[in-house]
């Protein structure tokens, strides 16, 4: 088997993207099931921290870390794995999901932001320019939804809400890089990561009378299986392997190309009919991530 890291840079970038844009679908099973969202998404988790304490086991590292990285990683599964994924779930409430991919596209330029400010890694006018392209190809893909926003009566929270994520997206993710400047294993950094997210999710749950409800009808246990090992395992490990090997902000377009995928898959499952000016958003978009993909003059591939 393949170490990830001896993975091409381009499987690490196009199976996060195919992975991520599969779950927009595969969590409608999860929202069909009679448990709370707060509850579906501890349990994603949790599952999610066991399977990478075991490959963490089975590849011969140890999940004994450093004392001072417990505060990292139990700030990142509170941020990230716990703030993030309900604020989502939370502004889908308000506004629609298309606004709330577009905001994530933001991620692409605080990302690129953070790591100046705390790296000094430098970020090309090439890359700037053409991940603007590609946000803007996102939001033509999305304009009906975006142009009908206003006329919701809390428009605002769900804003807000879509912001917080992104921004708790940005914090944990630097978080887990940190860690692994450091030298630390990444995989047993997000099995603790996970755990502590779930161990805060499943709290929340049962402190707000949700309860720690489960539904073992085939259709949430498969899709919590998906989620949990694919969406969460395999996705944020190559995620992070990507961030580590190209950059935060060039790992951070998955974001961007993931709504495409995602249209692509929705109009194969659920009948979704693409519009002219969204078949020219998706143009734009993956254009527009070439051209920010594409290495530098001279650089190693």
């Amino acid at each position: 088997m393949t170490a990830p890291r001896r993975l091409p840079t381009w499987l690490l970038f196009l199976a996060p993207v195919l992975i991520w844009a599969s779950t927009w679908h595969v969590i409608l099973y999860q929202l069909a099931s009679p448990v709370p969202v707060l509850t579906s998404v501890g349990w994603r988790f949790a599952l999610a921290a066991l399977l990478l304490a075991a490959m963490a086991r089975v590849h011969g590292q140890s999940l004994k870390l450093p004392r001072y990285s417990h505060g990292y990683m139990l700030a990142t599964g509170v941020i990230q794995y716990a703030g993030n994924y309900w604020a989502v779930y939370e502004a889908e409430r308000y506004v629609p999901s298309g606004l709330v991919a577009v905001l994530f596209c933001l991620l692409v330029f605080m990302n690129a932001l953070a790591a100046w400010l705390l790296w000094r890694q430098p970020v090309s006018r090439r890359f700037l320019a053409a991940s603007s392209g590609a946000v803007l190809g996102v939001a033509l893909i999305f304009w009906p939804e975006l142009a009908a926003t206003g006329a919701r009566p809390d428009a605002a929270l769900g804003l807000g809400l879509s912001f917080f994520a992104v921004v708790a997206a940005c914090v944990g993710g630097f978080f887990t890089l940190a860690l692994q400047r450091r030298g630390l294993p990444l995989v047993p950094v997000l099995a603790w990561s996970m755990g502590y997210g779930a161990a805060f999710l499943l709290a929340m749950s049962a402190l707000t009378g949700h309860g720690l409800a489960f539904d073992w009808a085939p259709s949430y246990v498969a899709s919590l299986f998906y989620l949990a090992a694919f969406g969460s395992v395999v996705a944020f490990t190559l995620y992070f392997r990507l961030a580590e090997r190209r950059g935060a902000a060039q790992a951070a377009l998955i974001g961007v190309m993931v709504p495409v995928i995602a249209l692509i898959v929705s109009a194969t499952l659920e009948g979704w009919q693409a519009t002219p000016l969204a078949v020219g958003g998706m143009a734009l978009c993956l254009v527009s991530l070439f051209v920010a993909t594409r290495p530098a003059s001279g650089a190693k591939p």
